[in-house]
């Protein structure tokens, strides 16, 4: 429930429209979640052997510790607690509050607001202790499931909709005029994928790690996929590739196409719960990774300090929602996941590739599970992940320089830890 309600959030919902716009062909938006979701799946499969071996709080911080040393596990811990995980929370704010406008009319400070709000009380929930926003979790993670298998449902079997819509199969052009803007598209949903690792970051809370981080992370994995295929097919057959492009809120204009007014603010109504549970994850999670820094003598002391009543790392929790709500209030939501992307599958290469590291290093290790198709599953990955991050800086360098100078803002912060322990 922590993985599959952190990665269906608000992006399957608006960023169809990105996609529609930069390759504008049905079948070519489809493919694009195809791919992302086999790329995902292939990333899940392999960290999820070490998710198993190490399961420890800060997951991927870890394991990069283990397999490279600290300097590059406190880089990763670094763009993780001040880009990765609050720019997520914003966007994902900000994408509650865009939603938010179907109800009421918000002036664009008014988004900024009631996004800031959203994360205030998830942070504040989550600092009252790990059982409250567990429960919350799974509540949320139930209700966004069922909304959108109902919008998927709604499309097929409600009149509105028709195989006419899907032309243009493909755009027009050559297909080498459309590999690099297939590329850009791609970021988008990897940062729609991206939370398939989130149970890795609290695997010292997890019972019976060995057996359910991997089973965790592979079959929410899965189950997503199979939602955002169904999802841009049902968007598709809906409303044409022009339509989508031209749409700020895809999900809500398929749902009156359907459904008609009522139908269109249910799944509004829906999609605030979806965004909601989205933020309650990856805030119940993220937090770990600065205690785990903490905890290593490799951050502030106060990162790693827990409530004597609730138990939760709140320092932590309270300093991830400061750095997200100046995130919301300063970066647009196509700047903020483009910041994440790059970040991210840095990062994300690098683990794989601690995969066979370590078992070349640390074969002594005890692996309850090991990655299907090893080597070619994180070889594979690796290739796309330095693919992708390529493209981004080729095709979006000025927002790359920024992920890029965020990362390398920790190096002194490393050195200068390093040196007080």
């Amino acid at each position: 429930m922590i993985n599959v309600g952190t990665m269906i959030a608000s992006a399957i919902f608006i960023v169809p429209a990105t996609i529609a716009a930069l390759v504008p062909g049905s079948a070519l938006m489809i493919l694009v979640w195809v791919v992302g979701g086999v790329v995902s799946l292939l990333g899940a499969l392999s960290v999820a052997e070490l998710g198993a071996a190490y399961p420890e709080a800060g997951g991927q911080y870890a394991y990069l510790r283990e397999a490279y040393g600290p300097a590059w596990a406190f880089l990763y811990g670094w763009a993780n607690f001040a880009v990765i995980n609050p720019a997520s929370i914003a966007a994902i704010a900000v994408g509650f509050a865009t939603y938010l406008g179907f109800f009421v009319s918000l002036s664009p400070l008014l988004i900024q607001v009631m996004a800031i709000g959203s994360i205030a009380g998830l942070t504040l929930l989550n600092c009252l202790g790990v059982r409250l926003g567990a429960t919350t979790q799974n509540v949320l993670t139930f209700l966004k499931m069922a909304a959108l298998a109902a919008l998927v449902i709604a499309a097929f079997v409600l009149p509105g909709g028709g195989a006419a819509n899907f032309q243009p199969l493909w755009p027009p052009g050559s297909v080498g005029g459309w590999i690099r803007p297939f590329g850009v598209a791609m970021i988008g949903v990897l940062w729609a994928y991206d939370g398939w690792l989130e149970t890795t970051y609290v695997g010292s809370e997890i019972k019976d790690p060995g057996r359910n981080l991997p089973r965790s992370i592979i079959l929410s994995t899965v189950i997503v996929i199979a939602f955002y295929v169904l999802a841009s097919v049902a968007y598709s057959y809906v409303l044409s590739p022009a339509r989508m492009a031209g749409s700020t809120l895809v999900a809500s204009d398929a749902a009156q196409v359907t459904m008609g007014a009522v139908g269109a603010g249910f799944v509004a109504a829906a999609i605030l719960v979806s965004t909601l549970g989205a933020n309650n994850g990856i805030i119940l999670t993220a937090a770990r990774i600065p205690y785990a820094m903490a905890r290593g003598g490799l951050f502030f002391r106060s990162q790693g300090s827990v409530h004597p009543r609730f138990a939760t790392p709140v320092v932590a929790l309270v300093t991830q929602g400061v750095i997200s709500s100046l995130l919301a209030l300063t970066g647009r939501y196509d700047q903020l996941f483009l910041y994440v992307v790059f970040a991210q599958f840095t990062f994300y290469a690098l683990g794989c590739g601690a995969v066979m590291r370590l078992r070349r290093t640390a074969p002594q290790v005890p692996r309850p599970y090991r990655t299907w198709g090893y080597p070619v599953t994180p070889l594979v990955f690796i290739a796309f992940a330095l693919w992708l991050v390529g493209n981004t800086i080729v095709e979006r360098p000025r927002d790359s320089a920024v992920g890029a100078g965020l990362i390398a803002l920790g190096l002194p912060g490393y050195w200068y830890w390093k040196r007080a322990r």
